[in-house]
């Protein structure tokens, strides 16, 4: 039986900032296309486990080492990534200190949920508002179904 063919395995970190005023985010201006505002991330490696490939991305991107706190959902719109189809998994994660851009990141700085860059990448909007949503009111966003909004 031939191989299936699959989509792309990746991993995105919403990284919150625990010793900063207010708790930013970590987000990374993309050093490659597609171009854009960023949750650090990436893909993952053959032999390794999503939260490695969480943690090592977080690492690679941000110089920064996170404790992984929870899952917040599985995003897997084909049209997600201009380059092919991805599914990526989306953790919750907190660290401590200053982000230093690395590896595919141009640049690394800190945002509060409710001043968001325009110029997010994928469909990492849709994921900081899910976020948003389970850090106000502790619940994890409906399922998306196929061509709801």
């Amino acid at each position: 039986m031939p191989k299936p063919m699959t989509p792309l395995l990746t991993v995105d970190i919403i990284i919150t900032l625990k010793d900063q005023p207010n708790q930013p985010i970590v987000l990374i201006k993309r050093r490659n296309p597609p171009l854009g505002w960023a949750l650090p991330g990436g893909f993952v490696d053959v032999g390794e486990m999503l939260e490695q490939a969480a943690t090592r991305e977080a690492r690679e991107e941000t110089g920064l080492s996170v404790k992984l706190e929870t899952l917040l959902g599985c995003y897997s719109d084909p049209t997600r990534d201009p380059r092919g189809h991805t599914v990526s998994a989306v953790y919750i994660a907190n660290a401590s200190g200053t982000p230093k851009a690395a590896d595919d990141a141009a640049e690394a700085a800190l945002f509060s949920l409710d001043k968001l860059p325009r110029n997010l990448a994928f469909d990492h909007r849709q994921i900081l508002t899910d976020y948003a949503r389970y850090r106000s009111i502790g619940e994890l966003a409906p399922i998306h179904h196929p061509g709801s909004s």
